[in-house]
């Protein structure tokens, strides 16, 4: 019979053999703590929070720059109390992975950022007094994934609020227990796959198993509102390099590192650089429109001139070769002719020729363009940079016939002839776009048939609370403001339809938020508008990656009597690839007038 070690209970409880009991509050406080599981307790916090603990056994796993994480030589039979610690040096520590070490200092739960907000803590031992004691192996890692440990598919609690205070922990149905309950040991993955490019951080999402979740066709997992992935894992360059990677790849044989908690998902510190086995994925390129009129939405994540020739050039030839140069491009993030300069700028003249020049030279058509320039800074994103939304178009498909009068805070009102000016902000001046960009409407024509169309970019999700975070429920309070503008958005598609009951109507942009949202819901209030979404499958709704979670920020909503006439396509070339232009997908409607 296997012996009854801490790998072996933590596999028996993953193969359902047997279980773990709900622990209410952390063991009951010894005099003083004699390892590491002890200091570590069934909780997410330590019961020996800022006292000292003395000649604290352990084997070192791993070095970083301001400390090292020490793991139990022999561990105890408790599955729910990590068997690691990290033992804080502010410089460089003075070990070598393998070192047996005694560590004195002070127990200390630190929280990364706001030392009030909602991410999570990690337990550490501060102040430290080391004393080395020869040399040994790395312990066994904990298995994540097939044949091992898997992560419960809920993050909650029963008694919402601070997931730290509640006293209750339970690593078998709470995914936050759950890893916490792994903080600091040796872990491992095998065959895992990549559900996010490689960031610009060094940071790798991947599945380390099959699982239930929804599955995009290109090999990413979906974000929905019943399943927020806790099975994911960040694999990070923190202690070694990683590598270029694109979703659909596999990080081959086992990646072997130490488990943390780190801007507000868990995380392993990989030993080594993995393997990878490509997954051969590509970017996609629209159907040419033919007859169809061709809206498209597209952020180009703060362009402006003082970006390079090269990033130009990779967004004139997404427009003019992925997006086959569609009649109506509304574009987000332009900024002004200088950028982030703080000096009163607001003009964009010559960001947009820029593009509108890259484009065409990317054999795409030659558009021309229509916006209104903000206030200074009163528009959200970088001080000084000014971004707006705005239109290109294609003067040889669409009309598109100014009307003077529009300017950053006159309201566009809508009359019997159609706009009051042309283009025109949406209540520009409601308390609902402080500091964000506001929504431009433009009148096109095309085939004879009037469309409106609404760009958006609404407020941003920034400051919500994370999903492996503190607060549980986890608190979007971003999600106020997002309420307030589409309520605006879709009281003026009412005008809109009010002075013409069969308005040609198309909003669209970057909504920063769900299409299960109530965002979305109060968008298309009263059936003043559709989702575009509802057009295409699951798997392909899709326009942005955030930890791994594939999710719709950007949207495409039309009004109900062009359902008949509409086709969806988000054109993924971006959110997947390591080599990105954007870190939006764009999307492109086509209506059959």
């Amino acid at each position: 019979m296997q012996p009854l070690t801490k790998r072996t209970i933590l596999a028996a409880v993953a193969a359902g053999i047997i279980s773990v009991p709900l622990v209410i509050g952390g063991p009951a406080q010894a005099a003083e703590a004699k390892t590491i599981g002890e200091i570590q307790g069934a909780g997410h916090l330590s019961s020996y929070d800022g006292q000292e603990v003395t000649d604290i056994p352990g084997i070192v796993t791993a070095v970083g720059e301001d400390g090292f994480w020490l793991q139990s030589i022999e561990a105890d039979d408790d599955p729910a109390t990590s068997e690691a610690i990290f033992v804080y040096t502010k410089d460089a520590p003075d070990v070598t992975e393998k070192d047996k070490v005694t560590v004195t200092g002070t127990v200390k739960e630190y929280r990364a950022g706001d030392a009030d907000g909602a991410n999570l803590t990690v337990t550490q031992i501060m102040d430290a007094e080391i004393s080395a004691d020869g040399t040994g192996e790395l312990p066994e890692a904990v298995k994540i994934g097939e044949d091992g440990l898997q992560a419960p598919e809920k993050v909650h609690t029963t008694n919402p609020g601070d997931v730290e205070e509640s006293g209750e922990f339970d690593p078998e149905a709470n995914a936050l227990d759950f890893y916490e309950s792994l903080e600091g040991m040796v872990v491992s993955v095998s065959d895992a796959q990549a559900v996010s490019p490689t960031s610009k951080h060094g940071e790798i999402s991947v599945l380390p198993s099959e699982t239930d979740g929804v599955r995009t066709e290109r090999g990413g997992i979906k974000l929905t509102e019943d399943d927020v992935n806790t099975e994911l894992l960040t694999i990070d360059g923190d202690l070694a390099e990683m590598p270029s990677v694109n979703v659909g790849d596999t990080l081959t044989g086992d990646v072997v590192g130490v488990m943390d908690y780190d801007f507000g998902i868990p995380r392993i510190h990989a030993f080594d650089t993995p393997d990878v086995e490509s997954g051969d994925l590509k970017p996609e390129q629209t159907d040419e429109q033919g007859e169809k009129l061709a809206v498209a939405t597209y952020n180009v994540e703060n362009l402006d001139p003082t970006d390079d020739a090269e990033t130009f050039a990779a967004h004139g030839e997404t427009i003019a070769k992925n997006l086959q140069s569609p009649d109506i491009v509304a574009v987000e993030e332009i900024q002004d002719n200088n950028g982030a300069e703080d000096d009163g700028t607001v003009a964009a003249d010559k960001t947009f020729a820029q593009l509108i020049e890259a484009i065409s030279d990317a054999g795409g058509k030659d558009y021309e363009y229509a916006q209104i320039d903000p206030e200074n800074n009163q528009d959200g994103g970088e001080p000084g940079g000014n971004i707006r939304v705005g239109f290109l178009y294609d003067p040889q498909r669409v009309d598109f016939e100014a009307e003077e009068g529009g300017d950053a805070t006159t309201p566009v009102e809508v009359g019997e002839d159609g706009l009051s000016f042309n283009p025109g902000r949406i209540a520009p001046e409601d308390e609902a776009w402080d500091s964000s960009r506001k929504p431009l409407v433009g009148e096109f024509t095309y085939s004879g048939e009037k469309v409106y169309v609404v760009a958006n970019h609404f407020a941003s999700k920034g400051g919500d609370d994370p999903i492996f975070g503190r607060y549980q429920p986890a608190n979007r309070s971003s999600e106020d403001q997002r309420h307030q503008q589409a309520e605006l958005v879709n009281e003026f598609v009412q005008e809109l339809r009010q002075a013409d009951e069969n308005a040609n109507v198309v909003v669209l942009g970057d909504i920063n938020d769900f299409e299960f949202s109530e965002t979305v819901e109060k968008l298309t209030a009263d059936g003043a508008l559709m989702s575009g979404y509802e057009l295409i499958e699951e798997q392909e709704r899709y326009s942005y990656i955030f930890n791994g979670n594939s999710q719709v920020l950007d949207q495409a909503l039309i009004s109900e009597n062009l359902k008949e006439k509409a086709s969806l396509d988000v054109v993924h070339v971006n959110v997947e690839f390591a080599n990105q232009t954007s870190d939006h997908d764009p999307s492109v409607l086509t209506l059959q007038f």
